[in-house]
């Protein structure tokens, strides 16, 4: 039987887009992620499994994890979204064809394989329609153009930047946003920092500190964030200003108390420049530094040692006008033991408290963060809130 089959040219459905205002919250999707979920190349599945605003996430589809429930395999905790083992599956399982397919791999070229294409152009066929966060833009591409176009349905290029006259340059608007800005940086790409920021503005917010996140890379795009960019698809020209732009509207748009901005790479990192970018565009009063002590090796890069959390520490603080407030711990291949272990021993090397947010109480990541900025705390006080 043919991979591309009759529904899809039937009834075309009508064809949401990614903006705000067009994609309703609720939209239903399926993550390919084949052979990468809860892998480092899987980071954009990952990501939408644990939190979304926009997607009424229905399945994972990954052959190799098939059976699993996708919230127990990432973090020990059952969520109800199982991960099966190809598109049929997943429709099946959803009952009817869902709204979309989202291309849920994050590969370091931002390519799709010959496999990978097969399976989007299977949903495009079925009446799905397409997120893109890879750097591959599928809008440019005959074969997937042709298919959107006889299916009725949409592809959105998540990373497909603005025209250039709509970029923004550095401009020095920064010093007029006066709330404190904490820079969720790493030591390493896919290292879990997109999903500490994430759990930073919500328990932020759960003891009543207004806080809100911007979003550096797809993955927070794709996710339903309001206030981002993807800063590596941009002419490095323009990333400075673009952080700063996203900044500044969230300032004005939000009156928050404290915004959060989302690291992408690592300083150190050989092949990522995009942090040099965050600590200037954003300017940030501290810093959080996302580390995974058993990775010895770059994640992307294995041919290049992993940096320590505390040389990180060092090159962050030389770099920018800013002070390191704390250390999070990614705790892959870590026991519970050996989570407390690191825990104890970076709060004593680099002198700021740790956590791992993901296994401890969120408390720890506000009491660091009331710790470096008491004037929140105090102002909470002073409110009532």
């Amino acid at each position: 039987m043919s991979l591309f089959h009759e529904p899809a040219f039937a009834e075309p459905r009508p064809a949401p887009m990614m903006d705000d205002a067009a994609l309703p919250p609720g939209s239903s999707a399926v993550i390919y992620c084949e052979g990468q979920f809860g892998e480092q190349d899987g980071k954009t599945a990952n990501g939408l499994v644990r939190h979304s605003e926009k997607f009424e996430v229905l399945s994972v589809i990954d052959s190799r994890q098939a059976g699993a429930d996708a919230g127990e395999f990432l973090d020990g905790v059952v969520n109800g979204i199982p991960v099966l083992a190809n598109l049929g599956e997943a429709i099946a399982h959803a009952g009817q064809v869902p709204d979309y397919l989202i291309c849920g791999v994050a590969p370091a070229d931002g390519l799709l394989s010959a496999a990978q294409r097969v399976v989007l152009l299977d949903g495009i066929a079925r009446g799905m329609h397409i997120i893109n966060g890879l750097h591959e833009f599928l809008n440019d591409d005959a074969e997937f153009v042709a298919a959107r176009i006889m299916a009725g349905v949409t592809i959105t290029d998540i990373r497909r930047p603005k025209e250039k006259k709509d970029l923004h340059l550095f401009s020095g608007r920064i010093f007029d946003v006066t709330c404190p800005r904490i820079a969720v940086l790493g030591t390493d790409g896919s290292i879990g920092k997109r999903t500490t920021a994430t759990l930073l503005v919500r328990a932020l917010n759960a003891h009543g500190v207004n806080a809100v996140m911007v979003g550096t890379g797809q993955t927070t795009l794709i996710q339903g964030g309001k206030y981002g960019v993807a800063l590596d698809a941009l002419v490095p020209q323009f990333c400075s200003g673009e952080v700063e732009d996203q900044v500044v509207a969230a300032f004005e748009g939000e009156d928050p108390d404290v915004i959060v901005v989302e690291g992408q790479g690592a300083l150190s990192h050989p092949a990522y420049l995009t942090s040099a970018h965050i600590l200037r565009g954003s300017r940030p009063a501290g810093v959080i530094v996302q580390h995974a002590p058993k990775r010895k090796m770059l994640g992307d890069f294995p041919m290049v040692p992993m940096p320590t959390a505390a040389s990180e520490v060092a090159l962050i603080e030389a770099f920018a006008d800013t002070k390191v407030i704390g250390i999070t711990i990614n705790h892959e291949f870590m026991s519970d033991e050996e989570i407390d272990d690191a825990i104890d021993e970076h709060e004593l090397e680099i002198g700021v408290p740790a956590t791992d947010p993901l296994t401890r109480p969120l408390d720890r990541l506000v009491d660091m963060v009331f710790l470096a900025f008491p004037e929140l705390e105090g102002s909470l006080v002073a409110s009532g809130r």
